[in-house]
């Protein structure tokens, strides 16, 4: 039984379709010679997410799965809206400070960095509607950014030497090793600062969206 009907299951199946898509392409594209390869990125980490939540938000449209998923939609939507946020902001600055020069290509860069991430925050608060319980998502979103954090520092860094700055190396985005380490703890907990405040912010969002447009 299609529980939620076929134009919501058409979206998330196009969704999820474009997710598996650009991992594979990612994957099979990317340089290994860095330790770590494309998971050195965040912006993979979310794609990554992207393809689980887009696979479990189908499962429950199509009746496939008894839970609802919601945890899940709402980390990946943080970690979609943190890679909107902290990749076009450093790109106005100087595009060389998160892709060290080296450009994507045009379609690749709007996916991982627009289109992508807008699909799954449009899902989370129109389609599933999943912004509810927002303190139960508070553990898993700085788990998911604690592993991160500690997956570049503790392991990406000290296996690599490239990009190399003028404090440190192997650091996955070029602009982080032209900081020490306190200024790097500070810029990661300003960015956890920010990514409570858009869940808060989401949350919000979502409570309105429901009371404008309730779900049978």
């Amino acid at each position: 039984m299609d529980r939620d009907g076929i134009a919501v299951t058409a979206y998330r199946w196009m969704t999820l379709l474009l997710a598996l898509g650009f991992l594979l392409y990612q994957l099979l594209r990317a340089d290994y010679a860095s330790f770590g390869g494309p998971f050195r990125f965040l912006t993979i980490w979310a794609l990554c997410f992207s393809c689980a939540s887009a696979l479990a938000m189908l499962c429950v449209s199509l009746d496939a799965t008894e839970r609802r998923w919601h945890g899940l939609a709402t980390v990946t939507a943080l970690l979609n809206v943190m890679v909107v946020f902290l990749y076009w902001r450093l790109f106005r600055i100087d595009p060389g400070l998160v892709n060290g020069g080296a450009g994507l290509p045009p379609m690749l860069d709007h996916y991982l960095h627009a289109v992508g991430p807008g699909l799954q925050i449009a899902d989370a608060l129109f389609l599933g509607q999943v912004f509810r319980r927002v303190l139960r998502a508070v553990p898993a979103l700085l788990l998911v950014i604690g592993a991160y954090v500690a997956w570049s520092e503790g392991v990406v860094r000290g296996a690599n030497d490239m990009p190399a700055g003028r404090v440190t190396s192997g650091l996955p985005y070029p602009f982080l090793n032209d900081m020490t380490g306190a200024e790097r703890l500070v810029y990661y907990l300003v960015n956890t600062g920010l990514a409570l405040a858009a869940l808060a912010g989401l949350t919000a969002l979502g409570w309105a969206i429901r009371r404008a447009f309730p779900r049978g």
